[in-house]
C-alpha cells in the first residue's frame, strides 16, 4: 500500500494581493495533514473520503478516462489531480493501471467544520504525490506543485495556489503567485509535459528562516469561511475601485517584502511591525469593497493578542476561520490562551511543519 500526507497551511500576510501574479505572501505549512492512501485494483477503481461520505465512489475508465459511474460528485480536486498527473504519465509512456484511493483529513475539527487550513489544496498535492509513487514517476516538488496547481486551474479555481506551495514545500515560505492568465493563454496548446517543464511567470516559492525565538500562535473563531465566495466579492467590489485598490496590492507589496526582510534579518520586531501594518491594509480592503475580512470575532482574537505583547491579524480569506499572532518566547503565552478561551476562541495546538527536504 502507498500512504502520503501533505500539510496544511496557514497565511501570515499578503492574503488578496497574493492572487495578482507577482505579489509576494507569506504561508506556512502546520503539522495537520491530508492522507492519501492507495492500493492497486482490478478492472475498476474506487475514492472514499471521509470528509464526503464514508461509501467509496467506483470510477472505471473509457477511452483512457476516468469515469465514475456517478455523475454528481464531491472529488473535483482529486479527479483533477488524478487527470493531469495521469496524463503526464502517459506522455512519458507510462501504462495506467487501477487503484483504490482514501483520503483522510486531518484539516477538519471533529464535527466536520473547517479550520480553514488549505484542505483542497492539500488533498490536490496529497494525491498528486501518491500518484507519483504508485507510477514511479520521480516527480521533483516543483512538478508536483505544478500538476497540483494544473488541477486547481482545470476545477476553476480563482485562489493563489499558495496553499499548494505550503503542502509541497513545508516550513516558512515567501510566495508569489504565476500568470494566471497566461496559463489560460497557454493551457490549451501544449501537452501537460510540456506545461510543467515551462517557465510559469512570476511564479515565486522561497523558504524562509524564521527567527529562534518567533512563536506562531493560531487561534480559532469557530465560524467556517469560504475563501473562494469571499475572493470572488473582492474581485467584484475592486472595479468600482481601482484606483485605491491598486494602492493596495502596492502597500500590500511593499509591507510583505519589509516582513520577509525582517525574517532574513532575524528581527521580530519588524515582522510584529508588519504584521500590524498587513492587519491595517486588511481593514482598507473591507472599505474598499465592503467585504467583511475581520469579523468581530477576529477582532476580539486580535485585540486580545495586542494586549498581551503579540501582532496578531486575520489569516487567510478573513470572515471567520483562523487568525495568527506572532509573539516572542519571552512574552507571556499562558494568559493570551486563557483569554481567548474565556472569549470563546479555540486556541489551535499547531506547529510549523518542515518537510524532510525542501531543497529541490
Amino acid at each position: 500500500m502507498i500512504e502520503v500526507s501533505a500539510p496544511g497551511k496557514l497565511y501570515i500576510a499578503g492574503e488578496y494581493a497574493v492572487v495578482e501574479a507577482g505579489h509576494p505572501a507569506i504561508i506556512v505549512a502546520v503539522d495537520q495533514f491530508v492522507t492519501v492512501s492507495m492500493n492497486e485494483a482490478k478492472r475498476n477503481g474506487s475514492i472514499q473520503s471521509g470528509q464526503y461520505s464514508d461509501l467509496p465512489v467506483r470510477w472505471t475508465r473509457k477511452k483512457g478516462e476516468l469515469v465514475l459511474d456517478i455523475r454528481d460528485n464531491p472529488f473535483h480536486y482529486i479527479l483533477a489531480a488524478i487527470r493531469l498527473t495521469e496524463k503526464y504519465a502517459l506522455e512519458h509512456e507510462t501504462t495506467l493501471r487501477f487503484f483504490d484511493l482514501k483520503v483522510t483529513s486531518e484539516l477538519d475539527s471533529s464535527n466536520g467544520r473547517k479550520y480553514g487550513l488549505g484542505s483542497s489544496g492539500a488533498v490536490t498535492v496529497a494525491t498528486v504525490k501518491a500518484l507519483n509513487e504508485f507510477y514511479q514517476l520521480n516527480l521533483d516538488r516543483l512538478t508536483i506543485f505544478k500538476l497540483a496547481a494544473l488541477a486547481h486551474h482545470e476545477v476553476a479555481s480563482n485562489g493563489s495556489c499558495g496553499d499548494i506551495a505550503a503542502s509541497c514545500y513545508g516550513g516558512w515560505l515567501a510566495f508569489s503567485t504565476f500568470d494566471h492568465d497566461w496559463l489560460a493563454e497557454v493551457y490549451a496548446q501544449h501537452s501537460v509535459a510540456e506545461l510543467v517543464a515551462m517557465d510559469w511567470p512570476q511564479l515565486s516559492i522561497q523558504p524562509l528562516q524564521a527567527p529562534k525565538d518567533l512563536r506562531l500562535l493560531i487561534g480559532w473563531t469557530g465560524s467556517p469561511a469560504s475563501t473562494s465566495d469571499l475572493v470572488d466579492q473582492v474581485h467584484h467590489s475592486r472595479e468600482q475601485q481601482q484606483q485605491r485598490y491598486t494602492q493596495f496590492l502596492a502597500d500590500s507589496k511593499a509591507c510583505v517584502e519589509k516582513m520577509i526582510e525582517g525574517f532574513r534579518q532575524n528581527n521580530i520586531k519588524q515582522i510584529q511591525q508588519m504584521i500590524r501594518k498587513n492587519r491595517h491594509l486588511l481593514q482598507e480592503l473591507t472599505s474598499i469593497t465592503g467585504v467583511v475580512i475581520e469579523t468581530p470575532a477576529l477582532k476580539q482574537l486580535c485585540d486580545l493578542a495586542e494586549e498581551n505583547e503579540g501582532a496578531a491579524k486575520s489569516s487567510g480569506a478573513g470572515g471567520g476561520d483562523c487568525g495568527i499572532v506572532i509573539t516572542s518566547q519571552k512574552s507571556g503565552i499562558l494568559p493570551l490562551m486563557s483569554t481567548w478561551e474565556n472569549a470563546d476562541i479555540t486556541p489551535l495546538p499547531l506547529h510549523v511543519y518542515f518537510s524532510e527536504k525542501r531543497k529541490d
